[in-house]
């Protein structure tokens, strides 16, 4: 960019993590030059957004984010800056300089410009100076900024765990007072924020502070009865997803998604203590168009997601040659991890875990041996009542 008389800044997430002592996930870069100009230069680029337009830069595996710098509301900005009857920005494309940029972006800690050519740090908004204090404060008025736009509740929230950070009492009013019109946010941009908070290591952490600010509810689906059992899968499954993720084993938002919402499964199907089947199958496609109101979750999900929970059903049946089938399953795997959150939290253990983590092992003569135990002996479980008796549920 400086070869063509460009500006051009390392900005935000890097220079903060670095600044942190953490590995930043990717690097974002702030410019003078428009988003035409800067597809002129790179041609192995596109433009993106219509609320913010951006460039995406493709460099080998990499992919770089390019943004140019804004200069917020003028009296004159022909259209380019826009906001709806709430103040929420719809679309924000006037372009300005540094100086006016760094008070467009939302926390402080976020506003810090690094130039790899001098070396030097810009930062107009005391961003070092809140780092070095662990504050996440807003740059202006946060009643205003989080109206402009309400993600920034869930973000401030999101970066206090990440960093260990306090938020600043000001952000915390505005996040009371303006964490309701999340309800106005695209599901697309809070299924975005959705995998940012539960899938990179500080998903228990999030999901009790976002239950302190009430904002769960615009990310996930909730039993309208909460009880004991819920809330413990619920913060297993949280759990078990943070250890995946410390321990660089994979983790999946169709995987999270399934355990969460297994309670409002088992609710929606409940008849007279019982699984009602024909409630059950029914059941799975409408929660999940529920989910997807609140949060745009990729089709390909979907039948991923259905097949968890139908499989803990099928986990239950161990009798022929079922369970070979079931061992066969392309989703069986995630099932099984399922079975083993639920049993975990369960009040009464019934080993249906264990039996199934032995049936995996490559013996023939073991699995038969598992298979004929059941014949000989009475199980006290019920199919009908799977997922609602005491020791299943």
């Amino acid at each position: 960019m400086n070869k063509n008389n460009f500006e051009a800044y390392l900005v935000g997430g890097c220079v903060r993590d670095l600044l942190c002592g953490l590995n930043p996930k990717d690097f974002d870069i702030a410019t003078n030059a428009t988003p035409s100009e800067i597809k002129k230069i790179f041609k192995a680029s596109r433009i993106i957004g219509k609320r913010f337009k951006l460039v995406h830069i493709f460099d080998r595996s990499e992919l770089i984010e390019v943004a140019t710098f804004r200069s917020g509301e003028t009296t004159n900005n022909d259209s380019n800056l826009v906001k709806d009857e709430s103040g929420k920005i719809i679309r924000d494309n006037i372009w300005g300089t540094l100086e006016q940029d760094t008070f467009r972006r939302d926390f402080t800690i976020n506003a810090l410009y690094y130039c790899p050519t001098s070396k030097k740090i810009e930062d107009n908004n005391n961003g070092l100076q809140h780092i070095n204090k662990g504050l996440i404060v807003s740059i202006g008025d946060p009643q205003k900024r989080f109206a402009e736009d309400p993600v920034r509740c869930l973000r401030a929230i999101r970066f206090s765990n990440k960093l260990s950070f306090k938020i600043d009492n000001q952000i915390k009013d505005a996040i009371y007072k303006k964490g309701h019109l999340l309800a106005n946010i695209s599901n697309a941009r809070l299924f975005d924020e959705f995998c940012k908070i539960f899938l990179y290591g500080n998903a228990e952490r999030n999901f009790n502070k976002l239950s302190i600010f009430g904002l769960n509810k615009y990310l996930l689906l909730t039993e309208i009865n909460q009880n004991q059992f819920s809330n413990k899968l619920i913060e297993e499954s949280l759990r078990n997803t943070d250890k995946r993720y410390l321990n660089d084993q994979s983790v999946t938002p169709g995987f999270l998604i399934a355990a969460l919402l297994w309670p409002v499964v088992l609710e929606s199907c409940k008849s007279n203590n019982q699984i009602n089947l024909r409630k059950f199958f029914r059941g799975m496609d409408k929660i999940l168009r529920n989910q997807q109101n609140l949060t745009a979750v990729p089709r390909k999900f979907h039948t991923y997601i259905k097949d968890i929970w139908v499989l803990q059903l099928k986990l239950h049946s161990r009798i022929g040659k079922q369970p070979y089938k079931t061992l066969k399953h392309p989703r069986f795997r995630a099932a099984y991890d399922l079975l083993l959150i639920r049993e975990k939290v369960s009040e009464k253990k019934m080993h249906l875990g264990k039996w199934w983590t032995d049936f995996q092992k490559n013996n023939d003569s073991l699995r038969k041996d598992l298979i004929e135990d059941l014949k000989n002996k009475k199980e006290k479980e019920s199919f009908k009542t799977f997922g609602f008796s005491k020791e299943l549920i």
